[in-house]
């Protein structure tokens, strides 16, 4: 990924991290399970639909989420990365709890930086997940989505994640 797409992906996401209205509610038992109040996530996530890596997750106001992952590990021969984006639709939510629907899609690289030598980069998962918080702003959070792999594959995979919500 060139240092421009690298500079307009976060330049991207800052934007949306910091203009929206919605008031942010951290999931701890004290507070109450609405659904009309926005919250926002740091946190890791590996999943082999919806990407390894550094995660940031907002909820909308409603049963919407979403959150994008992405990670680089490099060396002087070798690269991998991938970024993937995760939705979310909430089924059931409770105050320390919730179940969702979620689509998950990602690019995967592996090798050399002249190619990737993975065979099915990209990949786009269906499923469903929960979150369970754990106090003090902490969740974590697991998926298994039916994976479809660019190489006509297809595999039910899980997802886990830990994220920090703050206010």
């Amino acid at each position: 990924m060139g240092s421009s797409r690298l500079t307009a992906a976060v330049l991207l996401l800052s934007l949306v991290a910091w203009s929206s209205p919605a008031q942010v509610e951290t999931p701890v038992p004290a507070r109450d399970a609405s659904l009309d109040a926005g919250a926002f996530g740091l946190g890791l996530f590996a999943s082999p639909a919806g990407g390894i890596g550094l995660s940031f997750r907002h909820h909308l106001p409603g049963r919407l989420s979403y959150q994008i992952t992405g990670g680089v590990v490099k060396s002087s021969d070798h690269v991998s990365y991938s970024v993937g984006g995760e939705v979310q639709f909430t089924l059931v939510r409770a105050q320390q709890h919730r179940i969702y629907a979620a689509g998950a899609t990602g690019y995967y690289y592996s090798g050399p930086p002249e190619g990737n030598d993975m065979e099915a980069p990209w990949r786009l998962g269906l499923g469903i997940g929960g979150e369970l918080a754990v106090g003090g702003g902490f969740t974590l959070m697991g998926d298994i989505l039916f994976t479809y792999f660019s190489d006509g594959s297809l595999y039910p995979f899980p997802a886990v994640g830990a994220f920090y919500y703050f206010d």
